[in-house]
């Protein structure tokens, strides 16, 4: 499934009671299971433990458990396109990864136990490292995907480098689901500049996983 820039706050004053179209299309699908957004640019990924909430709720929600899920979640994706061992990098919360704990102790309490659980599951992933070096590595190819643990850490990274061309995938469900990685664009409607990458590359990686999944049955 392919579908184009979609607007929350059209969506929400249409009726939609979800959160967004991910869990929109997830109960169109009956699903369950373990599903979340990552975001593609190039041959780099990312995926985040919290998502769409405030940003003084990030700490409170970030655990253990959630940040070895994101870990997995990012694993068996990238697996699903075809790549074997993915290498993942996980980013940390803190300024400089807490700085040993001077400047916040999530990283030794919750973010690095589950990089080395994950790690005891045979998952190729190293940190935590600082966000604003991870990227850095990332872009140089050290990475395949960087596990975020909010919202706007990979998002800023990525569209910083590569704004119209990013694709957002919608992983873990039962069908694969892409879509353009900006949005609605309703300033420049009727004005002709809109450009195609993103739906293009979103297209190209719909339909890499489509036959990865076809050839994985």
């Amino acid at each position: 499934v392919l579908f184009g820039p979609l607007n929350k706050a059209a969506m929400h004053q249409g009726g939609l009671t979800q959160d967004d179209e991910m869990r929109f299309i997830a109960d169109e699908l009956s699903y369950t299971g373990t599903f979340g957004e990552l975001n593609v640019l190039d041959k780099l990924w990312t995926t985040r433990v919290t998502s769409h909430i405030p940003l003084k709720d990030v700490a409170a929600n970030i655990s253990t458990e959630g940040v070895m899920k994101a870990i997995r979640f990012a694993h068996d994706t990238l697996r699903s396109t075809g790549l074997s061992t993915p290498r993942i990098a996980v980013a940390a919360l803190n300024p400089h990864a807490g700085d040993g704990g001077n400047f916040g102790r999530e990283e030794i309490e919750v973010i690095d136990p589950a990089v080395e659980l994950a790690r005891a599951q045979n998952i190729n992933v190293e940190g935590s490292y600082p966000s604003d070096t991870v990227f850095v590595r990332a872009f140089k190819g050290d990475f395949d995907a960087v596990v975020t643990m909010y919202h706007d850490q990979g998002q800023i990274a990525l569209k910083l480098l590569g704004l119209g061309q990013g694709v957002t995938v919608l992983g873990g469900l039962p069908v694969p689901i892409t879509t353009c990685g900006h949005g609605t664009g309703y300033d420049i409607v009727g004005q002709g500049i809109a450009r195609d990458a993103s739906i293009r590359n979103a297209f190209q990686i719909c339909c890499d996983m489509a036959g990865s999944r076809q050839r994985a049955a």
